[in-house]
C-alpha cells in the first residue's frame, strides 16, 4: 500500500496534465467551430445591382457583382470545386450522348423555392432557355432537363457552372424567387440604380441546409479609399479592392490584422482596332504600335504589380494554351515600320485617336502610357478627353480609330468566353461551332492576334479585404466567393490572430 501511495503524486500530476491538456484543446476547438447567427457587412464598388441574369451584360465589371449577389439567392444545376471537380447542386446527376449533342440532367427531389413552391423541370427549362447561347435547346422530360446542341457540346457542364446560368422563378413583375442559402429582403422587386443598400436573410428551409449567418447587408457604390478604411476600423466585414488600393491595403494589415485575398485573371485590358478607320484598317500601323508597348511596365510599375501582362484573349487558367502567345516590346522592328508609313499616317497631322471605353482612372492611365510609348517609335497617338470625343463626333461618329477595353471573363467554358468577346468587339463575323473545337479556337484566336485586330495588354485579378472575424472564407480562382459557407467569429474572438493575405482561392 505504501508503494502505491508513494507513486500517486506523480500519476496524478499526469492525469491533471492530461486533463489540463484536453479542456485546453476543447476550448480551442470550441473557438473554431462554425457557429451560427451574425450580420455580414459587405460593401461593393458597383454603384447599382441586379438580380436577374436576364439582364446582365457579358464582360462587364457589373456582371461579377451582379453573380456574387445572385448566387445568394439562386442555385445552378451544377457547380464546381476548387479541385475543378463538377459537383451536384439542383441536379443530381446527367449523363450525354457519345456525340456530346445531347445532354440529360435529374432534378434533384423535394427542392422548393423561398416561398415554397416546388422546383419543377419546367422552372428550370423557363429559366435557362432566355440565356443559352444559339444553337442549344432546353427542354423538359419528366424529372430531367434535356439539352440539345446542333454542335457537339463538350464544355456544357463549364458553361452551367458558373456565370448566370441560375434556376429562378419568374413573379408576375419583376420578382424572382430562387433555392438558394438566402432570401432577398423585399423581394417584390428586383434592385434599382438607385438602391444602395440590400438585406439578404437566411432562408431556413434551403434545400443544402441553413447558412449559418443570419443576413448580409450589402452596402453598393462604396469608393475604393472609403471600403478600405470601413474594413480597417471594423464597419465592414468583407469589402472588394480596387486595384489601386491593394497595395496600401497589403502594408496595413499587419496593424489592423485584415486579410487581402486575389484571384486568377479575370480582367483583361486590350485594344480594338476600328477597321473602318483609314489608320485602324492599316496593318503594318497595328503592327508597330503593337511592338511599341511596355506590356511589363503597364503591370509592373504603372499598376503596381497587381497586374499581369497579357499575350493573349483568355488567360493560361481558362485556355490551357496562352503560354503558346507571346508580345514582345521591339522598337528597333516598330520604327522601321514607322519609317515605311507616309508621315501623316499616326503623325502630328493626324494623330492616332485612342477612345477610353472602360470608365474609371486606370483606363486613363493606360491611355497615357499608351501615349508615351508610342511616341519611341515616332507614332503619334491622342488618348480622347470626354470633351474631345464629343467635339469629334459632332463632325464624324466614330472618330476613335482604337478602343481601349476592359473585358470581365464570366464563363468558364472558353469557348463561351470567346464567342462572347469576339460578337462584343465585332472583330469577325463568327461561324457557327467556331469555338466549339479547341484547335478551331486556338486557330481563330492566333489568327486574330497575328492580325492585331484585337491587342492584350494587361489582366487583372479581383481583389477583397476580410475583417478577422470572417471565418471559412473559401472562394474560387475564378471570383466565386460562397457566402453561404462563411460565419462569423464571436465579437470577443474578433482580434484574433489572422494570416494577412490569401491568395489564388486558399483557406485563410
Amino acid at each position: 500500500m505504501r508503494s502505491i501511495a508513494l507513486r500517486w503524486p506523480a500519476v496524478s500530476k499526469r492525469l491533471v496534465a492530461l486533463l489540463a491538456f484536453f479542456l485546453f484543446a476543447s476550448a480551442a476547438l470550441a473557438s473554431t467551430k462554425p457557429r451560427y447567427g451574425g450580420v455580414l457587412r459587405a460593401e461593393l464598388l458597383a454603384p447599382s445591382a441586379t438580380l436577374d441574369p436576364r439582364q446582365w451584360k457579358p464582360g462587364s465589371r457589373e456582371f461579377a457583382s451582379n453573380e456574387r449577389l445572385a448566387s445568394l439567392v439562386f442555385d445552378r444545376l451544377v457547380g464546381l470545386d476548387n479541385y475543378g471537380r463538377f459537383v451536384p447542386q439542383l441536379a443530381v446527376e446527367w449523363s450525354h450522348d457519345a456525340s456530346f449533342h445531347r445532354w440529360q440532367f435529374t432534378l434533384r427531389p423535394g427542392v422548393k423555392f423561398s416561398d415554397g413552391a416546388p422546383l419543377t423541370t419546367a422552372d428550370a427549362v423557363a429559366a435557362l432557355a432566355p440565356l443559352l447561347p444559339e444553337g442549344l435547346q432546353v427542354s423538359a422530360s419528366g424529372n430531367n432537363v434535356i439539352f440539345q446542341s446542333s454542335e457537339p457540346g463538350p464544355e456544357l457542364l463549364e458553361l452551367l457552372a458558373f456565370g448566370r446560368f441560375f434556376i429562378f422563378r419568374a413573379l408576375p413583375g419583376s420578382a424572382l424567387r430562387g433555392t438558394g442559402a438566402f432570401t432577398l429582403d423585399d423581394a417584390s422587386k428586383t434592385p434599382q440604380p438607385a438602391t444602395q443598400h440590400l438585406h439578404f436573410s437566411a432562408n431556413e428551409s434551403c434545400w443544402a441546409g441553413r447558412p449559418f449567418l443570419d443576413t448580409i447587408d450589402v452596402t453598393l457604390g462604396v469608393l475604393p479609399l472609403r471600403a478600405l478604411f470601413d474594413l480597417q476600423v471594423g464597419k465592414a466585414d468583407l469589402v472588394e479592392l480596387a486595384p489601386d488600393v491593394v497595395r496600401r491595403a497589403n502594408q496595413s494589415a499587419s496593424q489592423s490584422n485584415v486579410r487581402v485575398w486575389s484571384s486568377s485573371p479575370l480582367t483583361l485590358y486590350a485594344l480594338r482596332f476600328d477597321t473602318a478607320q483609314p489608320q485602324g484598317a492599316n496593318e503594318k500601323l497595328r503592327e508597330a504600335l503593337s511592338l511599341s508597348l511596355d506590356r511589363a511596365t503597364m503591370a509592373g510599375v504603372l499598376l503596381q504589380k497587381q497586374a499581369e501582362p497579357a499575350a493573349a484573349l483568355l488567360p493560361q487558367w481558362l485556355s490551357g494554351y496562352a503560354f503558346l502567345f507571346r508580345a514582345e516590346m521591339d522598337l528597333d522592328r516598330a520604327k522601321e515600320l514607322r519609317a515605311s508609313l507616309p508621315p501623316n499616317v499616326a503623325g502630328g497631322t493626324f494623330p492616332l485617336h485612342l477612345q477610353s471605353d472602360a470608365p474609371g482612372d486606370l483606363t486613363r492611365l493606360l491611355a497615357e502610357r499608351i501615349a508615351v510609348n508610342t511616341r519611341q517609335t515616332g507614332l503619334s497617338v491622342q488618348p480622347l478627353s470626354k470633351v474631345a470625343l464629343h467635339e469629334a463626333s459632332a463632325h464624324a461618329p466614330e472618330a476613335a480609330d482604337v478602343h481601349l477595353f476592359a473585358w470581365r471573363y464570366s464563363s468558364l467554358s472558353p469557348g463561351e468566353e470567346l464567342r462572347l468577346l469576339a460578337k462584343a468587339t465585332r472583330v469577325e463575323e463568327i461561324k457557327e461551332g467556331s469555338f466549339t473545337d479547341p484547335d478551331r479556337r486556338y486557330a481563330w484566336e492566333r489568327k486574330i492576334l497575328e492580325e492585331r485586330k484585337l491587342m492584350p495588354l494587361v489582366a487583372l485579378p479581383d481583389y477583397a479585404g476580410l475583417a478577422p472575424a470572417v471565418r471559412d472564407w473559401r472562394p474560387s480562382p475564378w471570383g466565386e466567393w460562397r457566402l453561404a459557407d462563411v460565419w462569423l467569429e464571436p465579437a470577443t474572438q474578433k482580434n484574433a490572430p489572422a494570416s494577412a493575405t490569401t491568395n489564388q482561392g486558399a483557406r485563410p
